[in-house]
């Protein structure tokens, strides 16, 4: 199996599992933090694999990657 089908399937995966989770409407606080650490491994796995930046120079992959992490930031902040 290629690479980038395993990260498909990755993303698949993680975005079933925060499905399930806003389907239950069982949302706590923990569960927030799980679903914004899930949607930041979906964001990574999108900018490494398929945004093509896994060859590139370290500094252009930081910047989606704190735009990520900055946006995720103040939904964390807007939920509480």
């Amino acid at each position: 199996m290629e690479n980038i089908t395993k990260v498909w399937l990755g993303l698949l995966f993680l975005t079933l599992f925060a499905f399930v989770l806003g389907w239950l409407e069982k949302i706590n606080s923990i569960l927030v933090y799980l679903l914004l650490i899930t949607t930041f491994f979906k964001g990574y796995l999108v900018v490494e694999s398929f945004m093509g930046l896994s060859e590139v120079q370290l500094k252009y992959r930081i910047i989606p990657t704190v735009w990520l992490v900055t946006i995720l930031f103040f939904i964390a902040i807007a939920y509480y």
